[in-house]
């Protein structure tokens, strides 16, 4: 039996076998077809091909069908197999409580499907077994990877790594491949900041490891999609922008300890590829900021001019935006975190929205003089164009005047 820190119940039907280097994490539910095959396939490789001691822990998340049976089976079957019970759902929940678990030091998961290419392995956890990387990911957006899927989940999946580029600065390019590993040192610092439970779970562990300046190896994969892949794309969107939303009001606040999680590991913050310190690089992460804001700005316009006019619409969308712009800009743009200060900024952020307020609404009135019968997509085209030229106007002042106070005081 083990019995991790974690309040979840976990059984285990093998020993740990405390020489493995890697354990091997495969979180299921309801896999009563493919778990035995796919298990015995990475067995048989790792056995084959990877030069180190292993685990492969099978995962077990509150099955209702025969896949705890058949874990349990192999478990007895395989020397290097063990299993564990969870009596609930939740990948996220699943990794914690294994890897919180465990004693090898290098800890990595992959989905039950094995869709990634296992020659892949060994290159993914190469560097953290010789202390050069953190954590590793495998990348199916990299250079390099080789990946068959639909153009849905294709459009989907890089429309979410742009979305995180966007609101949390993320650097590393496909959060969500099932093909991750982790130093388990690493791991003991970082498991109990991390609340997620399902899938947001890599993205949320990603960006505390990121911001805390520790080093994340990316691994181009061959990639085959699952077409009986049971995700559910619309309830999975959703619990993201939950995800996102929440780290990036823990961020803004100060509520996550970024900066004694990089005493602690004892690095300093790893800087972005091409993307230098000072005015350049500030003017890097604002127009970030930026593309994001103006993204959201043109779908909730687009959304209130469906039932209202178009300064009523302009003008909600810019105050809902011009907050979160406000924020992001305080912690992403500019490094300023905690809550002093922060009521004072965004009544000056509001300040600078007015400005922005007035020559939007002003492109507006003058578009309605020159062209009084343009459509909605010509009242959108020139909305942006009025954006982008409120952009620079901003930049200078909240460098100067809304943020420039707290840095010259600091």
């Amino acid at each position: 039996m083990t019995s991790p820190s974690s309040a979840d119940a976990v059984t285990g039907e093998a020993p740990l076998h405390p020489d493995a280097v890697l354990d091997v994490v495969i979180p299921v539910y309801n896999e009563e077809t493919d778990l035995e095959p796919c298990v015995r396939r990475l067995h048989d490789y790792l056995d084959r091909e990877f030069p180190y001691p292993f685990r492969i822990t099978i995962a077990d998340n509150a099955s209702t069908d025969r896949t705890f049976e058949l874990a349990s089976g192999l478990a007895e079957q395989l020397p290097a197999v063990r299993v564990v019970h969870l009596a609930e759902k939740g990948r996220g929940r699943a990794l914690s409580a294994v890897w919180s678990a465990s004693d090898a030091p290098v800890l990595a998961y992959m989905d039950v499907d094995l869709s990634t290419d296992l020659a892949a392995l060994l290159p993914l956890v190469a560097p953290l077994i010789s202390g050069h990387s953190d954590l590793a990911i495998g990348s199916r957006l990299s250079r390099g990877a080789r990946v068959v899927r639909g153009p849905k989940r294709e459009f989907i999946s890089r429309c979410y790594n742009v979305l995180l580029r966007g609101t949390l600065a993320a650097r590393f390019s496909d959060a969500q491949c099932g093909f991750k590993a982790i130093r388990r040192d690493v791991a003991a610092r970082l498991l109990p900041l991390v609340q997620d439970t399902g899938w947001f779970f890599d993205t949320e562990l990603l960006v505390l490891a990121e911001r805390a300046g520790l080093r994340i190896h990316e691994v181009p994969v061959d990639w085959v999609d699952d077409p009986d892949s049971r995700v559910d794309i619309v309830a999975t969107a959703i619990a993201d922008f939950k995800g996102i939303w929440r780290i990036g009001r823990a961020l803004a606040t100060g509520a996550l300890p970024i900066g004694e999680l990089r005493r602690q590991l004892g690095r300093a913050a790893v800087p972005a590829a091409g993307i230098p310190a000072g005015l350049t690089g500030q003017i890097v992460r604002f127009a970030a900021v930026g593309v994001a804001s103006t993204l959201a700005y043109v779908v909730i316009f687009a959304l209130l001019r469906t039932v209202t006019g178009a300064q009523a619409a302009n003008l909600l969308a810019l105050l809902i935006t011009a907050i979160g712009n406000t924020a992001a800009n305080r912690r992403l743009t500019f490094g300023i975190t905690g809550r002093q200060g922060a009521a004072r900024h965004q009544a000056q952020g509001l300040s600078v929205f007015a400005l922005g307020l007035a020559i939007t609404s002003g492109s507006l009135a003058v578009l309605a003089e020159v062209a009084p019968k343009s459509g909605h997509l010509v009242e959108l085209t020139v909305l942006i164009l009025a954006n982008l030229t409120a952009t620079l106007i901003r930049f200078l002042l909240m460098r100067t005047w809304v943020f420039g106070r707290h840095r010259s005081e600091d």
